[in-house]
């Protein structure tokens, strides 16, 4: 599952995400969206793991922690396919 990581602090880094939800199962990747012209953080990042009821229990565990000082909101990911089908229509 996707999960979309938002509220972050702009110290949270990749490792401290890793950290935050290896506690519940295996991570596949993280990711914290940075600008591409400053390399600052936007706030929000995406976390994968590949078992649904792994990254459930981070969820409702993690959902509205501080972390580094700000309470960080998670969910389910939207589906790259979607948004991009999204993309087309005006």
């Amino acid at each position: 599952m996707n999960m979309y990581v938002g509220n972050l602090s702009f110290s949270v880094n990749e490792e401290d995400l890793k950290e935050a939800f290896a506690a519940f199962g295996e991570i596949e990747s993280v990711k914290i969206i940075k600008d591409r012209y400053s390399g600052q953080s936007k706030g929000f990042g995406f976390v994968e793991m590949p078992s649904n009821a792994e990254a459930d229990k981070a969820i409702k565990a993690l959902n509205g922690t501080p972390m580094k000082g700000q309470a960080i909101k998670i969910s389910q990911a939207n589906n790259k396919s979607s948004r991009s089908s999204r993309r087309g229509r005006r």
